[in-house]
Parts: C-alpha cells; sequence; structure tokens
C-alpha cells in the first residue's frame, strides 16, 4: 500500500552526474524546504556562505545547490550582487542551463500555446511559469519580442535565440532589454534587432478583432497578452453601451468594447503613440466613428469628465502597478482606492465596472476591498459579478505566488 511522505523529504540521493565545473551552493539547514516544493529562487540569506562564499561566483554562472547535508536540490544560474542569488533551472543533476534544456522547455510552452490558440499570437514563455527564469517572449506572428531579465539569461543570450529560431523560424527577433528590473540584476537597458528586419508595429489578432500593437517604442514588449480573457470578460458587457476605457494603452479593451456592439468607447491614456495606435485599430475594426480617443492623465481625466457631468455604462479601470514593491503597500492600495472611486463616479446608474490590478504585491483579497472601500465612500454598494485572472499562456507556478500577479473583478455599482 502506497504511504504519503512529507513533501520536504529529500528523496534518494542520485547518481552525481554534475559537471566537475560546476560550482556548488550549500543551503543553511531547513532553507532547501521551499525549493524542493518547487520554487524557484535561492535568496542570499538562505546560503551558507561560511562553507561557499557567493562573491567568487560570476553573474550568471551556473552552479549545483545542495542542502546542508550535501544532499543534491537542484541546479541553477547564481548572481551574488543580486538578492536573489540564484534561479533554479532544473532538478536533474546533469542538466544545466544550456542548449538541451532550452530546446527541452521552449518545445514544452511553445506545444502548450498550440495546443490553446489557433492563431500565433501569444506569449510564447512567461519566465517562472514555464520553468525559465529570467525569460518572457511574446510571439507576434512570424515576429518574436524577447526580454532578458537575469544575468543567467544575458549570458545565455545567444542560444535563447538561436533555440528560438530553430523552434519557430521567425522573420525578426526584437530584443527588448529595456527594464527598469535589470538594474537589480546588474544589467543595462537595451533594445537591439537580434535577427532580420523587426518592423515599427504589427498586427495582432485576438478575440477576433485586430490590433495595432508598436514594439520598440511600445510599452513593456508592446501588446499586454496576460488582458486576453478579460478583455473578453469586459466584451460581454458592452452591447449597447457607453463605455471608459481608462488607462488604455492601444486601446485594447476599448476597440473589442465597439467591436461587440458599444454605442461609444472613450479611451484615455497619457501616451499620443498608445492612442495612435487605437485609432488604427479602431480603423482595422470599422469601428472608428464610435472610438474617441483623450490624451491626459487618468486622474484628471476623470476629474474634467465628472465635471461635465458625464456618465458610461461600463468602465473599464486597468491602471499601472501601483505597488511595485512591498513597502509601498500602503500608499499603494490608497491609489488603487483612489481610482476605483473616481471611476465609480463616471458610472450612470446600474453600471459595470471592471477593475484591474497587476501589482503582484496585492493579493485579489486586497483588491475585493479596494473595490468595498472605493464604493463605501462613494455611498454606493457593489456586487462582483465576475473575478479574472492571467490568461492561460501565463501560465502560473503553484509554487511561486510571484507568478500570479494580474487579478480583476467585473462590478456592479449600485446607488
Amino acid at each position: 500500500m502506497m504511504q504519503d511522505t512529507d513533501s520536504t523529504t529529500p528523496p534518494p540521493a542520485a547518481p552525481d552526474e554534475t559537471p566537475r565545473w560546476a560550482k556548488t551552493l550549500i543551503l543553511k539547514k531547513g532553507e532547501e524546504r521551499r525549493l524542493r516544493i518547487g520554487h524557484l529562487w535561492l535568496f542570499s540569506n538562505e546560503v551558507d556562505t561560511r562553507r561557499t562564499p557567493l562573491k567568487g561566483l560570476t553573474p550568471g554562472e551556473a552552479v549545483r545547490i545542495e542542502d546542508s547535508r550535501g544532499d543534491f536540490v537542484a541546479n541553477g544560474y547564481a548572481n551574488p550582487g543580486s538578492l536573489i542569488a540564484a534561479r533554479l533551472v532544473s532538478r536533474r543533476p546533469s542538466e544545466f542551463l544550456d542548449e538541451d534544456l532550452l530546446r527541452r522547455r521552449l518545445g514544452q510552452a511553445l506545444a502548450l500555446r498550440e495546443r490553446l490558440f489557433s492563431a500565433p499570437f501569444y506569449r510564447l514563455c512567461y519566465a517562472e511559469g514555464d520553468f525559465l527564469p529570467g525569460l518572457v517572449v511574446d510571439r507576434y506572428g512570424d515576429v518574436l519580442v524577447v526580454q532578458l531579465g537575469t544575468a543567467g539569461m544575458e549570458r545565455a543570450r545567444d542560444l535563447v535565440v538561436e533555440t528560438l529560431m530553430g523552434l519557430v523560424k521567425p522573420r525578426a527577433v526584437l530584443l527588448k532589454n529595456d527594464s527598469q528590473a535589470r538594474a537589480y540584476e546588474g544589467l543595462p537597458e537595451y533594445v537591439e534587432t537580434a535577427y532580420g528586419t523587426v518592423p515599427d508595429e504589427v498586427e495582432v489578432e485576438e478575440n477576433g478583432a485586430r490590433y495595432t500593437a508598436p514594439l520598440a517604442s511600445g510599452q513593456k514588449t508592446g501588446w499586454f497578452y496576460d488582458q486576453r480573457l478579460n478583455r473578453a470578460r469586459l466584451a460581454a458587457y458592452a452591447g449597447g453601451a457607453s463605455v471608459l476605457d481608462l488607462f488604455s494603452y492601444v486601446g485594447s479593451f476599448g476597440v473589442l468594447a465597439a467591436l461587440s456592439g458599444a454605442s461609444s468607447v472613450t479611451c484615455v491614456d497619457g501616451s499620443a503613440r498608445a492612442l495612435d495606435a487605437a485609432r488604427e485599430s479602431a480603423e482595422r475594426n470599422g469601428v472608428a466613428g464610435r472610438v474617441r480617443t483623450v490624451e491626459a492623465d487618468v486622474f484628471a481625466a476623470m476629474e474634467a469628465l465628472q465635471a461635465e457631468g458625464r456618465t458610461f455604462d461600463v468602465i473599464c479601470l486597468d491602471p499601472p502597478a501601483f505597488i511595485k514593491h512591498r513597502k509601498d503597500q500602503a500608499k499603494g492600495e490608497q491609489a488603487y482606492v483612489k481610482a476605483n472611486r473616481e471611476a465609480m463616479k463616471l458610472l450612470s446608474e446600474d453600471g459595470v465596472l471592471m477593475t484591474c490590478s497587476c501589482s503582484q504585491h496585492l493579493e485579489a483579497e486586497a483588491l475585493r476591498r479596494v473595490v468595498l472601500r472605493a464604493a463605501g465612500q462613494n455611498r454606493a454598494s457593489a456586487q462582483i459579478l465576475e473575478q479574472g485572472h492571467q490568461g492561460p499562456d501565463h501560465p502560473v507556478n503553484p509554487a511561486m505566488p510571484e507568478t500570479n500577479y494580474l487579478k480583476s473583478f467585473v462590478c456592479r455599482i449600485l446607488r
């Protein structure tokens, strides 16, 4: 009869197949538990630096990770200058971040997306969610946009591009390595064409709509595939409605709402280039006559619309992350409450608000409290009709809550 075992109990020791060139990091007693259940980050304070100093390592260097007894835990790559001292890539003693591992993991990631989507528009690789920490790849037909977020992936840059070339045969590959988060890894920011000729913008097909997405000049990788399901969710409420799309970027929510029968759509964003793309997308879908764009600070725009006495049947509120670090939690929650409170003031009687947060530090329960507080400050009552999350091309690693960052609620606001 099978017996349950403690998931933190180390498996039987595997034959030592670790290459001799790989350096070793030894953990403090008990620090292997989180890693054994699937977390992929090893923090610097979990390493027994008396036995295995970090300072002798090169950023991105391959390491073997052992528990305090010397038993194998995993292989990864290190960065002695980062709070995250190592990122795990395999629990096979002989496997490191090399061509074989990249081909296998990226092949698994591609197989999932091809199973999910009929057209090649998706996040092909979602870093830790696809067990390749530091690597993000978005696919726009035959164009790939790659982000390398860690020293280990930056070190493997050429290998990553070569592997992707072999898997999907793109006509162009853009390295969009301009995230400020690279500074935590001691990496410079840059945008560079790795292969072919990268267009300034691409067409994205999603939810039956066609959009314009700017690549080199766009936010992040150019498009937010993580909101695919939420865009479809909002569209279900759009028929015959007046819709306000706040922090609209390229109008992805608003254009689909118009295509789904909204009587009018107003997209508000601070970026003129993003709103140009929104208008182009409206033209592509034959709804330009019902889509209006407003270039403005969103909070100032909400105040101006309130002063005009404007109301909308459906509002989408998709702000940038107000909480980038745990220390910003209280201030960030206040910003979310303010944004939701002011948006609710613009809702017509019996209006619907979709509110979103991409802050990994704001959990769904905290966003629920934000909705409750914002409604209370408006002397209104809220009903949560639906709860949303990131799409399946952003798979969640159940051992890493950090990978489950996007949350949304569709709310009905009653006065």
